[in-house]
């Protein structure tokens, strides 16, 4: 294949565009923000559950304390009740009379575990209460700091988007001036050999694989016409001369 030295010159700086949008590309994809910010989600969706956990656990005890107060309640009323009978002189039966005193005792005792009970279920209530709230406050921290990794990121990828939208448009207008064949030429190499397919000739260096020409392919580069594209011995990469091949 031929191909006039100007234009295997431009193809060069096709490359260089392609190299930088190449870079950018991987920058894009590689930014810490995106690591960070993964991160912090898994860290907010663990707190979420957690939190969730706390809250139902804090509903669960609420329910449980008011039924535990109710059943309070309950024994207090029946026992007022009794001892409202027991002092009103009603019973005078000594069998009775006993057998509502026993009662009055029981309920006694009754409401003294029930009440128990609810202190018990008073304390886990506050401690969920108290866990809750703690999770909550770390949920909207770890939030905050998600919030502000996603406007660092999102202002890096415009930063980004930008300087690869210039570079592509600068990439279409040089392209545009190449032979198509050689176009066509470089990126089957480029897609084949990694994002590179043309690379300078310096100082009888090939800069695609930074390997040094031997004697004989540098006699064949030196006898080859202006015009005719040459290809590295090496990585098949296209080899462009220059003023600096150091032929």
């Amino acid at each position: 294949m031929n191909a006039a030295p100007a234009d295997q010159i431009r193809l060069l700086d096709v490359q260089d565009l392609d190299t930088r949008l190449a870079q950018l590309a991987h920058r894009r994809r590689n930014l810490p923000e995106h690591e960070e910010i993964q991160t912090l989600e898994a860290d907010l969706n663990q707190l979420r559950d957690l939190l969730v956990a706390a809250q139902t656990e804090e509903s669960d005890t609420a329910r449980e304390q008011k039924k535990a107060e109710q059943d309070v309640d309950q024994v207090r009323q029946r026992a007022a009740r009794d001892q409202q009978r027991l002092d009103s002189g009603m019973v005078t039966n000594p069998k009775d009379l006993e057998s509502l005193q026993s009662e009055i005792a029981s309920l006694a005792k009754r409401q003294g575990d029930l009440e128990d009970v609810v202190l018990e279920v008073m304390e886990r209530r506050e401690s969920a209460q108290e866990r809750a709230a703690e999770l909550t406050e770390r949920v909207e921290s770890v939030q905050a700091r998600a919030d502000d990794a996603l406007v660092r990121r999102d202002a890096v990828l415009t930063e980004l988007d930008a300087e690869s939208g210039t570079l592509a448009k600068e990439r279409g207008i040089v392209s545009a001036s190449l032979p198509a064949d050689l176009l066509k030429l470089y990126e089957k190499i480029r897609e084949q050999q990694g994002g590179v397919g043309a690379a300078k000739l310096f100082q009888r260096r090939c800069e695609g694989c930074r390997l040094e020409l031997n004697i004989t392919e540098v006699n064949d580069v030196r006898a080859a016409a202006a015009d005719t594209v040459l290809r590295c011995e090496n990585c098949r990469r296209i080899l462009v001369r220059t003023p600096e091949s150091g032929l």
